[in-house]
C-alpha cells in the first residue's frame, strides 16, 4: 500500500469514526467558546473552554448567559 492509500484509509476511518451529530457538536461548543471570549474578553478563559469542547466531543455546551456552563472558564483579572 502506497502513503497516499493509506493516508485516504486513515482520512475514511477518522470519518467514519466521528459522527457529523458530534462534530456538529464540538463546532457548536467551540463557536460558543468564541462568542463568550469575545462578550467577556479578558475574563474568560476562551482556549481552556475550547479545548474542553474538543476533550468531551461537545457534550456540554457552554451558553455565555447561562453562568453555571461558563463558570469553570471565568477568572478575576487584577
Amino acid at each position: 500500500m502506497d502513503a497516499r492509500a493509506a493516508a485516504m484509509l486513515v482520512a475514511l476511518l477518522l470519518c467514519a469514526a466521528l459522527p457529523a451529530a458530534r462534530a456538529s457538536n464540538v463546532a457548536l461548543c467551540v463557536r460558543n467558546c468564541a462568542q463568550c471570549k469575545r462578550m467577556f474578553g479578558e475574563y474568560f478563559e476562551g482556549e481552556l473552554c475550547a479545548d474542553t469542547c474538543i476533550k468531551y466531543k461537545g457534550k456540554v455546551i457552554p451558553d455565555c448567559e447561562d453562568i453555571g456552563s461558563i463558570a469553570p472558564f471565568l477568572n478575576r483579572v487584577e
